[in-house]
């Protein structure tokens, strides 16, 4: 046999054994997945002229930006649960910030899970991953070795605490006094102390990342084991506490206020949201329907940019590391943001509505031999998709798994921008009603219906992007056709489980 048939029988074999699924550990790719609390695509990537992130734009510049991509749940817990088990909340029961995993869905095989069970990966986690708060401990079965944990809620200056105390954002991410968090004291919406990165939790997340990654090129060549890391970051998720020279990179007067700050018109009582989250930092008004000052939005705007800034410099941290280990020409690398943020669009901050800004989030992947260099896609995207995209990337085999599976791969879309896996995105949030989701390229439908009685008359919302993008009108009564074939997409979608059943009590 001649080189160059040696060399097409090689490549050949080494084809057939990756699409079977059956190609050893050495020959796998690694995974890098970086996770970021609160991110909406306020990134330069995405077009927002106002951010100033170099390192999340350099990545997208490597491989393919989502531009339609959305979360399946827009609260931190059930939507880190959705990528974990590529399966939507309401093919669970996983609602809420304390629902329980494996109370919930005992037998679970999590996407880190997969990978070392499938594809002989060492699995590793670091900062926000699994959600740890809220009455929740994360899921220590999920990974190889033990969890590398750090703040959410942190605070350098004494004045931001009242001197040290206790406050109430802080009890309830490290799972203290959750019976009494209206008697602590509110922590500050803010801080912009001039420290060095490492004194916040992002920074110490990035450098420990480093550190993994170090090891991890070590023991690739030693024992030729490919890793699975995910580090998980926690701002821009409140406070807004970043080191003074990522609020010095704004000028607060060029930042953008909202354009539209009323719930929309015709709307159900139970899709809007008023007070919530942001009511527990000061100086914000605990006045649920208080209207904010100028002066306060732009500081928590200025604060939104600002802790993005800082995320991104210790993305950038890792990722510089990865490209002088030599690592990314064989690493898989995913950026994905938990959930969207409002930031005073309707009058609503933070997240936990179906509304746009709370439900869009970036995602980029960057699959070396797979995906083009500074590639995008308008193809509608859901978080549950990446746990059968990524598995098949690294060829194993088609999941089979405890848990429903209700993601899609997107490969066939990594290889060409204009394929189409779905024409619509689903999501769900849960209030005094279950609200249910399809968004497609133009429009969104929610339906909201009661969790005691299901077949009662349910509550609709109907939002065209095309002519109203700040959704300031429910077009429910206008477009009664676009309605109804909403409606029969969302009808293809089993029964939803109520809060926390156990998974597999499911009605036919």
């Amino acid at each position: 046999m001649n080189s160059l048939r040696r060399v097409h029988f090689i490549l050949i074999t080494c084809l057939i054994l990756l699409l079977s699924g059956s190609a050893s550990a050495a020959e796998r790719p690694n995974v890098l997945l970086i996770l970021v609390d609160d991110l909406k695509p306020a990134l330069g990537c995405y077009g927002d002229p106002i951010a100033q992130t170099p390192n999340i734009d350099a990545l997208a510049a490597r491989g393919m930006r989502f531009e339609r991509a959305y979360c399946n749940h827009a609260v931190c817990a059930p939507s880190r649960f959705t990528l974990m088990l590529g399966a939507h909340s309401t093919s669970t029961g996983l609602y809420g910030l304390g629902s329980q995993l494996r109370e919930i869905v005992p037998d679970a095989v999590t996407l880190p899970q997969y990978f070392a069970q499938h594809g002989g990966y060492r699995t590793e986690s670091l900062g926000k991953v699994f959600h740890i708060g809220h009455g929740n401990h994360g899921d220590p079965a999920s990974f190889s070795v033990p969890h590398f944990h750090d703040k959410v809620i942190e605070y350098l200056d004494p004045a931001s605490t009242q001197g040290g105390k206790l406050t109430r954002e802080e009890a309830y991410f490290t799972n203290q006094h959750l019976d009494r968090i209206k008697s602590l004291p509110r922590g500050a919406a803010f801080e912009a102390p001039d420290v060095a990165d490492i004194k916040y939790a992002d920074g110490r997340v990035a450098a420990e990342t480093v550190k993994r990654l170090q090891a991890a090129q070590k023991r690739r060549k030693q024992e030729e084991t490919p890793f699975f890391i995910v580090a998980g970051f926690a701002r821009p998720h409140l406070p807004f506490s970043a080191p003074k020279k990522y609020w010095d990179l704004y000028d607060p007067s060029e930042l953008p206020l909202p354009q539209y700050e009323e719930l929309p018109a015709n709307a159900p009582k139970v899709a809007g949201k008023r007070g919530g989250e942001i009511t527990n930092y000061s100086p914000v008004p605990t006045d649920r329907n208080a209207r904010f000052s100028e002066d306060l939005k732009r500081q928590l705007i200025h604060g939104y940019y600002a802790s993005t800034s800082f995320v991104d410099a210790q993305i950038g941290k890792v990722l510089d590391e990865l490209n002088r280990l030599g690592l990314a020409e064989n690493t898989i690398v995913v950026l994905w943001g938990d959930h969207g943020f409002h930031l005073g669009d309707l009058g609503i901050w933070t997240k936990h509505t179906n509304y746009e800004q709370a439900n869009r989030i970036p995602i980029l992947i960057t699959a070396p031999g797979v995906t083009q260099p500074g590639s995008a896609t308008q193809q509608l995207a859901e978080s549950v998709d990446l746990f059968p995209t990524l598995a098949e990337l690294a060829g194993l085999p088609t999941a089979k798994v405890p848990q429903p599976l209700d993601g899609v791969s997107l490969v066939p879309v990594l290889k060409n921008s204009g394929a189409r896996v779905r024409n619509h995105a689903y999501h769900a949030y849960p209030k005094q009603k279950l609200g249910r989701a399809i968004r497609t390229e133009r429009y969104r439908l929610v339906e909201w219906k009661p969790y005691k009685n299901p077949s009662a008359p349910a509550e609709y919302e109907l939002y065209d992007y095309q002519t109203d993008p700040l959704e300031t009108r429910n077009l429910v009564q206008e477009q009664p056709a676009v309605v109804e074939s909403l409606k029969q997409i969302l009808a293809n979608y089993p029964e939803p489980l109520p809060r926390n059943s156990r998974l597999g009590k499911r009605k036919p």
